[in-house]
Parts: structure tokens; sequence; C-alpha cells
């Protein structure tokens, strides 16, 4: 690493902050140079396989020439205008394309700035339906143990409020009511049982719950676990039985991730609202929807505050919109589904393997994801540091080794970040404190 670089890891070291990282004793940072395909490039040369999708959002890989172009173009027209009485035809086209592709009844499309602000939006349309009706007392969310939706406030406060990551703020948080997360994996024998605890919720705070939000079949931050489409299916019937509004967050899930374009159609359900972030715009720029139906709109609409109360400043940014219609576009060809079957079946056939391995709790595979749990924690900072010299950029967190590779992803990189994860399950190294 030459001067010019060294100066910059000193710099970022002392005084940039990173996600979930101290800045007493900050986990290492790597400089990247550049990033193609599935490949991201260090400044001091090594090439990467990407096995995180740069957390789950680059679908298509990195400097794709189609993504690149919408930018370019765009850039060209204008690159931001207000979209307060305002309007261009890169949002138009694209909330068009989130109509026509998202479960039938969802018709209105609010467009925000990130995923965790798109769940914020969600939790406000809900509160905001019920206030316009005259039920202000219905203003408490139900959700389930197990789930993340983000860091912002009302979305922390829907996040597992004893294993999750916001402990430290639950004395200031919404008081909102948990049920227990779904138990019965994806792959097993449904039992209805496991319903009775959410059932008795329902039955008992229903007067007072605005709207129930899920991640659809998949627990993503909060443990990447796959849980059975017959408790989505409950859910939806459950909400539709006690009049509370049915929010799912498609962010980490939606656009092909799981299989299925959306996750909930693994469960053949439709949402009243609809979240959406990481992968709309390929992972090339921040970018967020809020989908709901025509009646929560009116609804809204005709209550006392006339609108609805939200409007970011970035809000349907023509960038963003011009690359999420590119992004939608690749989607629309339907290559994904033969790709991301092809990770499942590679994923199937060698990471689960790795369920004999004497430090794995359990390796499980659906769609493009393939998770490895291990039965102690990782140490952070040694296993990333030894994933960078096998050549991969996977982060782990806690016991969990996950992949989410580009769709592009071909055998090649996949076995790579196989028998990276395969190497490091045999270094003590990677498991001491």
């Amino acid at each position: 690493m030459n001067k010019k670089h060294t100066d910059l890891i000193d710099f970022d070291k002392k005084h940039v902050w990173h996600p979930y990282t101290s800045m007493s004793n900050p986990l290492p940072s790597y400089l990247v140079e550049s990033a193609k395909g599935v490949y991201i490039k260090l400044a001091t040369g090594e090439e990467l396989v990407d096995g995180m999708s740069s957390w789950w959002s680059v679908l298509h890989g990195y400097n794709h020439p189609k993504l690149n172009q919408a930018l370019v173009d765009q850039t060209q027209k204008m690159a931001h205008v207000m979209f307060g009485g305002l309007t261009h035809e890169p949002a138009i086209n694209l909330c068009k394309k989130l109509i026509e592709i998202t479960p039938e009844p969802l018709q209105k499309v609010f467009l925000s700035d990130s995923g965790s602000v798109s769940v914020e939006v969600a939790i406000k349309m809900s509160l905001q339906y019920w206030h316009s009706q005259g039920k202000s007392e219905k203003h408490k969310l139900l959700t389930v143990k197990n789930g993340y939706h983000g860091d912002t406030f009302a979305a922390m406060s829907v996040c597992d409020p004893v294993n999750g990551m916001h402990q430290i703020f639950e004395s200031v948080l919404m008081k909102n009511i948990f049920a227990p997360a779904p138990q019965c994996d994806f792959y097993q024998p449904w039992d209805s049982a496991e319903l009775a605890p959410l059932k008795a919720l329902f039955a008992q705070h229903h007067n007072d719950i605005a709207a129930f939000i899920i991640e659809p079949i998949v627990q993503g931050a909060g443990g990447m676990r796959f849980y059975h489409p017959e408790y989505l299916k409950a859910c939806r019937a459950l909400c539709t039985q006690y009049q509370v509004l049915f929010i799912v967050d498609e962010i980490a899930t939606g656009l092909g991730r799981t299989g299925k374009l959306f996750a909930c159609h693994w469960a053949d359900i439709s949402p009243d609202i609809m979240c959406l972030g990481k992968t709309l715009t390929g992972g090339y720029m921040t970018l967020a929807a809020t989908l709901c139906t025509q009646e929560i709109a009116k609804t809204i609409s005709d209550g006392e505050a006339g609108c609805f109360m939200h409007g970011p400043t970035f809000m349907a940014n023509p960038l963003a919109c011009a690359v999420a219609n590119a992004s939608l576009d690749l989607l629309a060809t339907g290559e994904w589904q033969q790709q991301v079957s092809f990770i499942e079946d590679y994923l199937t056939r060698h990471l689960l393997v790795l369920n004999q391995h004497s430090r794995v709790k359990n390796a499980r595979v659906l769609g493009g994801i393939g998770v490895v749990e291990t039965r102690v924690a990782v140490n952070m900072a040694k296993i990333q540091k030894r994933f960078v010299e096998l050549g991969v950029w996977i982060r782990p967190f806690g016991k969990l080794i996950y992949i989410m590779p580009p769709f592009i992803s071909d055998e090649r990189a996949l076995a790579k970040l196989v028998k990276a994860i395969s190497t490091v399950l045999d270094e003590q190294q990677c498991f001491e404190d």
C-alpha cells in the first residue's frame, strides 16, 4: 500500500465512524479502489468475490453498463428537483412499474430515501389511517420477535426489544406488542399449533393495534431465519379478521432474493402496505418505496390533515429513479429466475454439507441466500481479515456466516465463497475472543 493509501486509511481510522463500529477500538476497514461484476478490488490489489451484494443490494453486479448508462443519461437532464409541486418521468415510470409487479391491491406509491425511512412511512400511514377514522386509540404496532426493520426510531420500535441491536434505546421507543418469533422452519411440515400465541395477542389487543408488520418468509438481521409460508398466510388472515393493517417489509427479500419476485408470493398473500428498498436501484443509490392500497390513501387524504404528513427533501430523486427503472427492466427479462435458481442449486449442493461440521449448528439455503449458523460467535476482526486473505468479502455477525451474492455470480465465484466459509470453520482463531 502506497503512502496516499496509508494516509487515507489512517484518517479513516481516526475520524470516520463506520456502521456498528467503535471509534475507540475500530474494526479494520479495507480501502476499495473499484468494483466490477461480482468483484471488489482493494487499493492493495486484491480482488474479492463479493458475497454480500453490499448489504444485500447489488443485484446485477457492480459497474453494470445499462445501469451506468441510465445514470449518465439522466445526469444530462437533471440530477435532482424537488418533488413538492413538481414531478418527472423517471419517478412516474418507476411508480408505474412498481404497481405492475407488486400484488394488485397496492396502487399508491410513496418514494423515500432509504429502507428504514420506508418503514417509518408505513408506520405513519397506519397511524394516520386510523386517526382519520376517529380511531386514534389504534396506535400500537404488533410484530414478532427476532425481527429487524431499520435503525430509525419508529423502525427500532418494531425490532426485537431483547435480542435486537437497540436495547439501550428501549426506554424512549414506542411501546409495541411482540409475538413469539415464527418457529416452524420453511422446509418443515406446518404445525398450526404455533399460531396460538399470535392469535391470543390479536384477540386481546386488536382495538389498540394499528398494524402488524413482518419480514415475509426471511427474518434478516434478526437471525437469517427462514419460516413457513403458512405462518405468513395466517398473519394475513388475522389482520383481516381483526381489522388490523398488514405491512410486509420486503426491503431485504423483495425483487427476487428468495426465489420469488416478492417473498409474500410464497404464501400467495397481498399486504395492505409494502416496504421496498436496498435492491430497488440494483445497489447503485439509496431509494425506497412504500406502497399502499387505494383505501388507505383515500382515508388518509380525506382525513383531518387532508394529506399524508411526510415529505423527504430528496424524495423521488431523478438519478435514483432512473437507475431503478433500468434495474427493474433487467429483472423484467426474467433472467433473474434462472440466476437465483442456479445460486440456490449450487449452495444446496455445496453449502449444506457443512451441517456435518462440528462448529456448525445449522446450514440453510433459500433462493439466493446461504446461511451457516455456528455454535459460538465469530471473532469479527479476525474472521474478516481471514476472508480477505482468502479472496472473498463476507461480513458475518454474531453466530451467522451468511452470503447473498449478486444474481450474476457464476460457479467460480460461488465456489470461492463456499471454500472460504469451509476454511474458516476449521480455524480456531476465527472463533476466539
